[in-house]
């Protein structure tokens, strides 16, 4: 079978690459190596994690709120079979609602291994093995879980994130090794079933990419849930004795220090997923990280071969592979898209919500950039007084002299959702001046958004 372009892997970029190329009048192929399309994101990552962050927040909220809200209920009991099918549920009608797109696009599927004979064939690996001419390839295989030397996931008590997603029990105690966004969120589901959640960190604050207010903020959210936090320790071995975990590490004096939990959750970030694609048969080069290496236009060394999303340099994020499986569609069309990597917004999925997009001021100041700041408290708006979720607030950073916002930082109820009126203001290069004149319903937590634009220019928040 001859095809125009071929994608390997069916994640959010892999399959959104797809959709557009068919639209786009391609004659398209989709090859997944898994039973069931969506990669990471749909199976084991973004979709089940949500589901069960959502599901763990309205059990944490009937112990902790609802008296409060005059809802009086007895004997509330966790459910975690219940709670884990249907997540699973979610994750199964998400997966098949792929599967219809792939046959509404006429996009032909292939469940194996896809892997380079050369640049335009590619063999298919299944449960029979095929092998498929084209002209271009789009790889979109992801990445997988990162490890640490010393640690060896035995996926029983020690895992990752994926194994977190169908545990069996509630951990009593759950060490988690790592402070960034995954760790966090499934500390965050455990913790309000009621385990004890203890995180060791390498550097000096949890979500350490993201703009320094917005970790010291959730940092003390989340230690109201019962979080403990470890910083500048460096973890030198984990060992299971099949009922708990010992760690060791260093911490910031260079003394050892040990832990033990029933379970431990490595949740070091994650790495390019390049295995079993024979690269070398196409001549396509990786750097010295795994990645693949590709120009501005997303192409590889070898002309007709693209790659995407994890596999490539940049933000780990779905939506972020999502826009760049577009753009090298539209690209194979001759279209001339963009992306602006620098609006493409971060969240992360605790409660409360953390997002931020653009500069974070840490990125300012090394620049020697001019900015002010605008910041205004969740606490002091009359919506989230109503919900009772007073936690957190919006910062706006905008250049001193042009007031063009530079950069939007949010904690708090339904930021993931608000972060987006930021990303629309930053592609338009709007001033906090602009976003300060425009309406706001009220009473909203997107109220938060325009009090921190009146902060930005010249201290003229109303409500604090």
């Amino acid at each position: 079978m001859k095809y125009d372009v071929t994608i390997i892997g069916s994640g959010p970029g892999g399959y959104v690459a797809a959709i557009r190329c068919a639209q786009l009048g391609f004659k398209t192929a989709l090859i997944e190596k898994y039973n069931t399309l969506g990669g990471t994101c749909l199976n084991v990552g973004c979709i089940p994690s949500k589901a069960l962050l959502d599901s763990s927040e309205h059990y944490h909220n009937a112990t902790h709120t609802f008296k409060t809200h005059g809802i009086d209920i007895q004997d509330i009991q966790v459910n975690l079979v219940q709670m884990i099918e249907r997540k699973n549920g979610v994750v199964k009608i998400t997966c098949d609602g792929i599967d219809f797109l792939m046959k509404k696009n006429k996009i032909d599927v292939y469940k194996g291994m896809g892997s380079f004979i050369d640049k335009n064939n590619i063999k298919i690996s299944g449960e029979t093995e095929q092998q498929i001419e084209t002209d271009k390839v789009i790889i979109a295989t992801g990445s997988k879980p990162a490890t640490l030397p010393g640690i060896e996931v035995d996926k029983q008590r020690i895992i990752t994130s994926t194994e977190a997603l169908n545990m069996k029990e509630i951990p009593k105690h759950l060490v988690i090794i790592g402070g960034g966004v995954i760790g966090l969120e499934l500390g965050s589901v455990y913790a309000r079933l009621g385990s004890k959640v203890s995180v060791i960190e390498y550097t000096g604050t949890i979500i350490p990419t993201m703009d320094a207010t917005l970790g010291k903020e959730l940092q003390r959210s989340l230690r109201k849930l019962g979080f403990e936090f470890f910083f500048n320790h460096k973890v030198k071995s984990a060992k299971s004795n099949g009922t708990e975990v010992s760690i060791i590490a260093d911490n910031e004096k260079g003394e050892e220090v040990s832990f033990t939990g029933d379970y431990c959750l490595l949740s070091v970030g994650r790495k390019a997923y390049t295995f079993g694609l024979n690269l070398e048969a196409a001549g396509v080069k990786m750097d010295e990280r795994g990645r693949v290496e590709t120009d501005a236009h997303l192409e590889t060394n070898v002309k007709g071969i693209y790659a995407i999303g994890d596999v490539v340099k940049g933000a780990m994020l779905a939506h972020k592979a999502e826009e760049e499986g577009v753009f090298v569609a539209e690209i194979m069309a001759g279209q001339k898209p963009h992306i602006n990597y620098n609006l493409i917004p971060g969240v992360v999925y605790t409660w409360p919500e953390v997002a931020g997009v653009g500069a974070t001021e840490e990125e300012l100041k090394k620049a020697g950039t001019k900015y002010k700041v605008g910041s205004f408290p969740m606490r002091a708006l009359g919506r989230a007084r109503a919900s009772m979720d007073i936690d957190g607030l919006v910062k706006i950073l905008a250049d001193e002299a042009t007031d063009e916002v530079l950069g939007v930082h949010m904690i708090g109820p339904r930021v993931a959702d608000l972060i987006a009126e930021a990303v629309v203001a930053m592609e338009f290069r709007a001033s906090a001046e602009d976003i300060a004149r425009m309406s706001h319903a009220h009473p909203t937590y997107a109220e938060a958004v325009k009090e921190a634009a009146l902060a930005a220019t010249g201290n003229r928040a109303i409500h604090v």
